[in-house]
């Protein structure tokens, strides 16, 4: 394995997760939060406050620091995790020239500012290479990874000696990896499946039962498809674990934020009353709004009719009875 210095970027669950799978393998793992409270908390008490508490860090393998330019100076690895719709809030405090840094995005949805990919965004504002570019897809969810179960992740780089160093580097004994060349494809994927996982949480909210999630999941997967190919043109196999086993898992688990979000819509709640009562960050609010708005640029639209629905329930206000009353119609 590569000597590079590795360093996360985020404070939230997933955050944490990556910082705990690097630090089986690694010596010393940097990590950038902008929490002060959150940093003091993790050196006197060996945890994170706020998400995966249940985690205990020896101190002495992490470099913590509230200062952006500081871990972005120290590592070779940049890996972000912070959510989309504050990260460009977040890189704007860069200073440091980060055009030679590999660049890994774990975060899941679009830039709202520039309606890019982070790797994309990274590409385009810090100029940093494509083959210097990178992307962490599940199927993983953050708290099976604190209670060391079984997990598998997908590296996306187009440089698959970076992608295999990189894995090897989030590989152990409960966690399984492999590498892709879908850079763009896996990083859609991502965005995509937490749309799905607030359909299923609203049908769920509705009173719908496994038979319909079911054929739910299965018309995401065909949808997830048809967006990705408009997209992204070449050869990839939806079935595989970055895109169908992620969706699964994000559509199916308890432990899925959006799921958990969408089940609030469907029992009732506002979009804004859901969103103050989850601590969490629901990823597919964000994501359905993107991937709407990609839809329309496009001459020819992609037949989106879940996304379609996720978007006129979560911002045109629209009934979700009603709106999943007639979705049931166009699945099949």
């Amino acid at each position: 394995m590569k000597n590079y210095r590795y360093a996360v970027f985020g404070a939230g669950s997933w955050a944490t997760a990556i910082v705990k799978m690097l630090c089986e393998n690694l010596d010393e793992v940097g990590w950038y939060m902008r929490s002060v409270y959150t940093k003091e908390h993790l050196l006197k008490e060996h945890h994170n406050p706020s998400y995966l508490s249940s985690v205990e860090f020896d101190i002495n393998k992490l470099k913590i620091s509230n200062d952006i330019n500081d871990i972005a100076d120290y590592a070779d690895v940049l890996i972000f995790v912070i959510p989309s719709a504050f990260i460009n809030h977040e890189l704007e405090k860069l200073t440091t020239d980060i055009s030679t840094k590999i660049v890994v995005s774990a975060v899941k949805g679009i830039i709202p500012e520039t309606g890019l990919l982070v790797g994309e965004h990274f590409h385009d504002v810090y100029k940093i290479s494509f083959q210097n570019i990178g992307v962490i897809a599940g199927p993983c969810h953050a708290e099976e990874v604190a209670l060391e179960r079984l997990s598998y992740l997908t590296i996306s780089c187009a440089d698959a000696e970076k992608a295999q160093t990189i894995a090897n580097a989030l590989s152990s004994d409960y966690i399984k990896t492999k590498i892709s060349d879908d850079i763009i494809g896996t990083e859609y994927a991502v965005m995509l499946k937490n749309i799905y996982a607030i359909a299923a949480g609203i049908a769920h909210g509705l009173g719908y039962g496994d038979n319909f999630q079911s054929v739910l999941m299965s018309n995401a997967i065909r949808e997830m498809k048809r967006f990705i190919k408009k997209m992204h043109k070449m050869k990839r196999n939806i079935n595989n674990s970055a895109y169908l086993g992620d969706l699964l898992v994000t559509g199916y688990s308890v432990f899925s934020r959006n799921r958990m979000f969408g089940n609030m819509i469907g029992k009732g709640y506002t979009v804004k009353s859901a969103q103050m009562e989850m601590n969490m960050v629901a990823e597919g609010y964000y994501a359905a709004k993107s991937a709407h708005l990609l839809n329309q640029k496009n001459k020819k639209k992609t037949r989106l009719p879940i996304i379609d629905a996720v978007y006129s329930v979560l911002y045109e206000g629209k009934d979700p009875k009603k709106v999943f009353k007639k979705l049931t119609d166009k699945l099949d």
